[in-house]
């Protein structure tokens, strides 16, 4: 199975106080990476990180609609996240809020972008917080650990369409 990933980890930057960006190439085509980021039976195979079950995978994909996932932790914990979508450029684009539903202050704006060259896929979402204490505690919080492996299972999935 390695073999088909793109050995690539995702490439964490800090552009200004407020913001988080994420950048990951994919061994696979744009329209394949976004099948696997927005269809929900997709998103439970890698949005858990190998660290729980998905049990919550809602997405309606519209300007205005929202979304929610809701993952059993191995630790028996219920971790929840949800946001609604604000623009959507199908196969190349989402803008969204994210609220972690344990720090319900803590909305993010996050954009998703996806350009392909030569069958490969880079992957890039800016986090950007309101201020500097919800960016330093979004990247405290551990999620960078947690994005390595949901992006390793994300390009699996990917893969799987072909």
């Amino acid at each position: 199975m390695s073999s088909m990933t793109s050995s690539g980890t995702a490439v964490v930057t800090l552009p200004t106080d407020t913001q988080i960006l994420i950048t990951r190439e994919f061994d696979a085509p744009k329209d394949l990476v976004w099948r696997a980021w927005t269809t929900p039976e997709l998103i439970k195979r890698w949005w858990n990180a190998k660290r729980g079950e998905v049990t919550v995978a809602e997405v309606d994909l519209r300007v205005g609609g929202g979304w929610r996932y809701v993952m059993i932790a191995d630790g028996g914990q219920e971790v929840g996240f949800h946001g609604e979508y604000r623009e959507i450029v199908p196969g190349e684009r989402i803008v969204s809020t994210e609220v972690f539903e344990g720090m319900p202050d803590a909305e993010s704006l996050n954009t998703l972008t996806l350009t392909e060259q030569e069958g490969r896929t880079t992957l890039t979402v800016l986090v950007e917080h309101r201020n500097k204490e919800g960016r330093d505690g979004h990247i405290e919080s551990g999620m960078e650990a947690g994005m390595q492996d949901a992006m390793d299972l994300l390009e699996e999935v990917a893969t799987s369409l072909r």
